[in-house]
């Protein structure tokens, strides 16, 4: 595998996104960069679907905060990942995170979601999703639109396929957090 010649920092990602709205960036563990183009409306109406759904769950119970797919979080491997939305329990969030200059989170969230768009390479959503999982992330759902599907990654490194009539669960990770599988497909 050829190693990339420059490492992009913090800052000039962040420097990148901002100038080059609306085409989004991630960085790769060996700082390489990713580039990611919009989705379509299809898929952008499902992952406002899906924050719409988290957030209010947990806003009504006063269990965290919720991202969606422009936070950039730096997971302990220095990769810099936007999931399509994020939930952080609360007693996770680091003091003062809300305050200052806008800046990404330096810690993996507790729960994501990644939805595929016409786009996205099914394999390669996969591992993204086990790259979340290995550096900290308790549950993470990966929506399959085209398959029909979806698959949940768990912290203990489980990982169940479910059909288009199940209901997903947000287990101990978003207590009580549920969504029929086909409300996203």
């Amino acid at each position: 595998m050829k190693k990339s010649l420059y490492v992009v920092t913090d800052e000039e990602l962040m420097e990148l996104s901002s100038v080059n709205q609306p085409m989004k960036f991630e960085r790769n563990a060996d700082g390489t960069l990713v580039t990611m183009s919009p989705t379509g409306g299809i898929s952008g109406n499902q992952e406002a679907k899906a924050i719409a759904y988290l957030l209010t769950w947990v806003e009504s119970r006063g269990l965290g905060e919720v991202f969606s797919s422009s936070t950039g979080f730096r997971l302990p491997n220095g990769a810099i990942r936007s999931p399509d939305a994020a939930f952080i329990a609360r007693s996770r969030l680091p003091q003062g995170w809300d305050e200052g200059e806008d800046q990404f989170l330096s810690l993996a969230p507790d729960f994501v979601i990644e939805i595929r768009s016409k786009s996205d390479s099914l394999s390669v959503l996969q591992g993204k999703m086990e790259e979340y999982i290995t550096n900290g992330v308790k549950l993470g759902w990966l929506i399959d639109r085209q398959g029909k599907q979806a698959w949940v990654y768990r912290g203990d490194n489980t990982i169940t396929q479910y059909p288009p009539t199940a209901i997903l669960s947000g287990e101990e990770v978003v207590s009580g957090f549920t969504l029929p599988l086909k409300s996203l497909l």
